[in-house]
């Protein structure tokens, strides 16, 4: 009372006493006209009793709004004559591209400008394999006339420096000139076929694939049997054999030097030590498999393409247990491709569809696929992971966004903030029922359909004929696991 009786006396009469709150003009003005007007809140949460109401609702329509703009198809690039039977991505570049066909040609693409650069004639008969070398300066080609051929992407200098100038024109010319410019990338395109390998290799069977060490000058193929081969010479430097029957694909092992893996038409998948005289370790599946891919952030982890409409990832260390069986595919998986951040990679198949599949999902998460798009053959990520490229019978090779409803371009800070506010939202609420079964919602070919209904249907049948045997067959009988399932045997 003292302390009020002493405030008072210091007050001169008719005065008062205001408390308000300061606030900095430079920091509540907006910059622009169409700026949002930045407004005070209170983190207090007895304020907001509603708060996690709000951001649930948030979250549907995130989840909806990422379906509602999802437009995975970027563009297409034509000018094969036949189905596009392999591609491969060059790691040192983003916008080379190279593909090979039935017809026996090769062409290699500029994505950006999805064009072709130049092709040539490189075999008689199907293109059967391509890999782009370490450095990023050469191709590798192989196809079914019993030769390798090398290639540079860059075919001669004085035809880079024509479609230098023809690019820097482009970008400077109106609609007329660039149409005279289309002309003259006609002139360049046919000189462009009378490009030379830089070095060819004879073999005495026709090649199945080809792969390009990671950071070696070898390379190794695969027919008859597989062959290691050093740039330099001319004769393959190590062989390998392991039965009667040929081998479909090789990969080698991103971390170890000396590994690679192979599948074969006998339904097994060999690893091979260049060190050694003889195979390593083989594993028999119940159907063959068509392609392999090695987990490039996990080498000790490899993914392979089944003829009976599934993918199977194994560990190195123990053939014996598959890690994960991925499904949905309704026909025969063609190709399969890691992405270079191996969380996820992508499938070909010959249902006529391509998924991408997270690396730990039994499931996929994206399926695409258009009313003109025939069997696919191949499929792989482009250099930075935010392209898929597909390679189908209908002679087109398709560009498609690795996130459906990722916008193409620049984004302003706003815009980024607010895709990165729902991004996390949907991740917070992915296990609600709502938001999953909005996830999962996606709209497939009728006859995709049909063959997974008559599958679910089959497999409802095998699960009654086995529960009846376990049921019925004694104390010995019991269900094998689905990993283990598709194993017949390990061989040493």
């Amino acid at each position: 009372q003292q302390q009020q009786q002493q405030q008072q006396q210091h007050l001169r009469p008719g005065t008062m006493k205001v408390k308000v709150i300061s606030r900095s003009e430079v920091a509540h003005t907006r910059d622009r006209r169409d700026d949002v007007l930045k407004v005070a809140r209170n983190p207090d949460p007895a304020l907001h009793p509603f708060e996690r109401a709000r951001e649930f609702t948030r979250a549907l329509n995130a989840a909806k709004l990422d379906k509602m703009f999802a437009k995975p198809l970027v563009g297409q690039m034509d000018g094969h004559s036949d189905g596009v039977w392999c591609m491969s991505a060059n790691p040192r570049s983003l916008s080379a591209f190279v593909s090979g066909a039935a017809d026996g040609e090769v062409r290699v693409w500029d994505l950006p400008h999805k064009r072709c650069v130049w092709s040539v004639p490189a075999h008689v008969g199907v293109v059967r394999g391509l890999s782009v070398t370490s450095e990023g300066n050469l191709f590798y080609s192989c196809g079914d006339d019993k030769t390798i051929k090398a290639w540079r992407f860059s075919a001669d200098a004085r035809l880079r420096g024509k479609n230098a100038r023809a690019n820097a024109d482009s970008d400077a010319e109106d609609d007329e000139e660039e149409e005279e410019e289309d002309e003259e990338g006609d002139k360049l395109h046919l000189d462009q076929r009378m490009v030379l390998p830089v070095s060819t290799y004879s073999c005495a069977y026709p090649m199945h694939d080809i792969d390009c060490h990671w950071s070696e000058p070898w390379f190794a193929t695969c027919g008859d049997q597989v062959d290691v081969w050093d740039r330099s010479r001319l004769e393959p430097t190590v062989s390998f054999t392991w039965g009667a029957d040929s081998v479909r694909s090789v990969k080698f092992n991103p971390a170890e030097r000396d590994l690679l893996a192979t599948t074969g038409s006998d339904r097994g998948i060999c690893l091979y030590d260049i060190r050694q005289s003889t195979p390593l370790r083989k594993v028999v599946l119940r159907m063959k498999s068509n392609k392999l891919a090695w987990n490039p952030m996990d080498p000790l982890r490899f993914t392979a393409a089944n003829e009976d409409h599934n993918l199977y990832t194994f560990d190195m260390r123990n053939l014996s247990r598959a890690l994960m069986v991925h499904k949905d595919h309704v026909a025969a998986v063609m190709d399969v491709s890691y992405s270079p951040t191996g969380k996820e990679f992508t499938t070909a198949s010959y249902d006529r569809t391509i998924r991408l599949f997270k690396s730990g999902s039994g499931r996929s998460h994206q399926m695409y696929h258009s009313k003109r798009m025939q069997r696919v053959f191949s499929s792989v990520f482009s250099g930075d992971g935010n392209f898929v490229l597909s390679g189908s019978d209908d002679t087109n090779i398709r560009i498609w966004k690795s996130n459906a409803s990722q916008p193409i371009g620049r984004l302003l800070p706003r815009e980024r903030e607010k895709l990165n506010y729902n991004r996390k939202l949907i991740d917070r609420y992915k296990h609600v029922k709502e938001l999953d079964r909005i996830h999962r919602n996606q709209l497939v070919p009728k006859l995709i359909k049909k063959e997974r209904e008559r599958k679910h249907v089959m497999a409802a049948a095998q699960r009654r004929k086995v529960d009846r045997q376990v049921r019925n067959g004694g104390a010995g009988v019991k269900p094998k696991p689905e990993r283990e399932r598709t194993i017949l045997k390990e061989l040493e």
